[in-house]
């Protein structure tokens, strides 16, 4: 019945999450069935939610009510899959009519069986829970084809009172570092590979009674196919003197590294249920400064957390001055149902915390634009990721530079390569980007 139909594949939320919906994407390629960009043409169309927050449901309601607008020309079906059903299937199965197939994170081998029932019974199915963790499908990547997400681990065990992740997610699961391997592998001629979990230097722990990630990374580093590797969401309290002497001699490894920390103040990371503390904080800052000079370090940050004081956001600021991160992303608190911290009072008035974001950017952006105009005058080798049309100009990124969450290099170039790495001469800078040449460009 399935046979002849055409997907579609809408993925929201993280790049954990993207590396599912690539999953998913390579199992329906496997079954071969054929897949299709044009949601208009789509008979059957998947949307691979998150939930992490409300503003994040919201999104992925919005996108199947607009999905379901196709259902007047070719579409049949529409699949909701992911994070959102997995927690809020209760909420959301009544009043969602326009979805026709349910499915939690675990699920996504059912989704055939699912739509079969759904065709034969002209019923709307909920296999939410049905089916079992897993992560040995192949994958089609949704990347650029240079740049690929290795997702090394889910769950999460750390219970930040702020998170609805564990209660989505389930306690920390690593996946056979084998398998990993086996996945790093097949995915072709890699220039950068961003690893990537909800913790990820927690790697192992779980699986073999030992943290095993710089292991993981070792193996990784060598395999010929991989020429940098990326890491992302560092917890500061893992982060011991091994993964720092490995970020610093292996070569394969971008002095990049990124550790949220969501607060600077001790009171509120106590209330946070964070393990760390300021001055613990600034001190691994220096230590990883004192080993690898060049390193970048990004971090992300929460305001308006529940009882947080003006002068506590005060100090935040003072703690950013202090610490001289390069890239840094802020959010206001939200209060999400079934977490320790929505029980909290005071909770702070929504304009007060998007005054407090707003204040806290400004204050990074004198510190990036510090930063980066360092940069001036000097060759540095980027990453060409293609062509930026409306700056008529190639695009790419440093070492510094992030996929999707840093800043850029804008480069001329009397030719360049995606995929491809280039000396830069940085001309100018701005409180985000990079603007350079090539030395034979003129």
């Amino acid at each position: 019945m399935l046979s002849k139909k055409l997907f579609g594949v809408i993925s929201l939320g993280c790049d954990k999450n993207r590396v599912d919906t690539e999953k998913l994407l390579g199992m329906i390629k496997n079954k071969g069935y054929l897949l299709t960009d044009d949601l208009s043409k789509a008979q059957i169309v998947i949307v691979n939610t998150c939930a992490f927050l409300q503003s994040a449901r919201q999104e992925a309601i919005e996108t199947v009510l607009e999905c379901a607008d196709y259902k007047k020309g070719a579409l049949e079906k529409i699949v909701v899959t992911g994070c959102l059903p997995q927690k809020f299937i209760d909420e959301l199965y009544v009043p969602l009519q326009e979805a026709d197939v349910f499915l939690g994170i675990n699920d996504y081998e059912k989704i055939f069986e699912a739509l079969e029932r759904s065709y034969k019974e002209q019923k709307r199915q909920n296999y939410v829970g049905k089916g079992e963790d897993t992560y040995t499908f192949d994958r089609v990547i949704t990347t650029d084809e240079h740049v690929a997400y290795l997702k090394i681990a889910d769950g999460c065990y750390n219970h930040c009172t702020y998170c609805l992740i564990p209660k989505i997610r389930g306690k920390y699961r690593s996946y056979p570092m084998e398998y990993l391997l086996k996945e790093a592998k097949e995915l072709g001629d890699i220039a950068e590979l961003i690893v990537v979990a909800q913790d990820t230097t927690r790697y192992g722990e779980d699986l073999y009674g030992e943290n095993r990630f710089v292991e993981l990374l070792r193996k990784l580093s060598a395999l010929d196919n991989i020429q940098t590797i990326r890491l992302l969401y560092c917890y500061p309290d893992v982060i011991g003197d091994d993964l720092i002497e490995e970020i610093q001699s292996n070569e394969k490894i971008l002095k990049y590294i990124d550790i949220p920390l969501q607060h600077s103040e001790d009171r509120i990371l106590k209330l946070m249920n964070r393990k760390g503390k300021r001055e613990k904080y600034l001190a691994l800052f220096q230590r990883l400064r004192e080993r690898i000079p060049s390193i970048a370090i990004r971090s992300t940050f929460i305001t308006g957390f529940p009882t947080e004081t003006e002068g506590e956001f005060e100090e935040m600021k003072a703690f950013l001055k202090e610490a001289k991160l390069l890239n840094c992303g802020f959010f206001a608190y939200s209060k999400e149902p079934d977490t320790a911290a929505a029980k909290m009072k005071p909770q702070i008035h929504y304009a007060t915390k998007q005054r407090r974001v707003r204040a806290l950017y400004e204050t990074q952006k004198e510190i990036s634009a510090k930063i980066l105009s360092e940069f001036v005058g000097k060759k540095i080798q980027v990453l060409c990721d293609g062509i930026d049309y409306e700056k008529s100009c190639f695009v790419g990124r440093a070492y510094f530079n992030a996929p999707d969450i840093d800043g850029k290099v804008y480069f001329n170039a009397t030719e360049a390569v995606q995929g491809e790495r280039y000396e830069i001469v940085i001309d100018s800078a701005d409180s985000y980007d990079l603007y350079g040449h090539t030395e034979d460009y003129e």
